[in-house]
């Protein structure tokens, strides 16, 4: 190989932390869905509870969707590197080789 060097943990270690991101925003995306409101007693405090809930939830839902995006391209990006470092490689032995 070449003297291009990207160690691979590195996006495996991005890959895990968004993907984990990910799991935790649709897990109280949940959560929150399923709150009782009720328990907060007066009828408009009830509502302001279940329309934060809501608005939480849609936020937390495109959160989820954007950091799915970054695993996405950090693979993209990773196999991008691969390939430039392979390409390097050959490039470097063709030149020794003409030599």
């Amino acid at each position: 190989m070449s003297d291009l060097r990207l160690d691979d943990t590195i996006f495996a270690d991005l890959r895990t932390t968004f993907s984990t991101i990910s799991d935790r925003m649709e897990a109280t995306r949940r959560t929150l869905r399923g709150a009782d409101a009720s328990a907060v007693g007066e009828g408009g405090l009830v509502e302001d509870v279940q329309e934060f809930a809501d608005d939480w939830a849609y936020g937390i839902k495109q959160l989820g969707k954007h950091t799915h995006g970054a695993v996405k391209l950090i693979n993209k990006i990773g196999e991008s590197f691969d390939k430039l470092d392979v390409d390097l490689a050959e490039s470097l032995r063709s030149k020794k080789k003409g030599k």
